[in-house]
């Protein structure tokens, strides 16, 4: 239903202009603790929210417990969807939306996350 849904509304591409539309940060949001080690895979996290989204609000605290207690896995950016027509449109319905970074820049979404790299 998800993969459909977002079929309809059409997700922001990666295409490079896309890419130079998003803003990014040079540094995690929300890191796990310095005890983990660094030779474990990590992934990079983008959850799309909204000021005042009580469901992006606790979403991002239990992001942050599970990277406290797990793994090297980060929050690497939370993009407000209200600064950009093209993530409002995809997302306006759907948030908090999480996507996963991929080693070559392309986001995945929804049940793709669950799947290996």
């Amino acid at each position: 239903m998800i993969s459909t849904t977002a079929a309809r509304i059409g997700r922001p591409s990666s295409s490079p202009l896309s890419l130079l539309l998003k803003p990014h940060t040079s540094r995690p949001i929300l890191t796990p603790s310095a005890s983990f080690s660094s030779s474990l895979p990590s992934r990079k996290l983008i959850l799309y929210s909204k000021p005042g989204c009580c469901l992006c609000d606790g979403l991002k605290e239990k992001l942050h417990a599970a990277f406290l207690l797990s793994g090297p896995d980060s929050l690497h950016d939370v993009r407000d969807i209200t600064t950009n027509p093209e993530w409002e449109r995809a997302y306006q319905y759907e948030i908090p939306v999480l996507a996963k970074v991929r080693s070559d820049g392309s986001e995945i979404y929804g049940a793709l996350l669950c799947a290996p790299i």
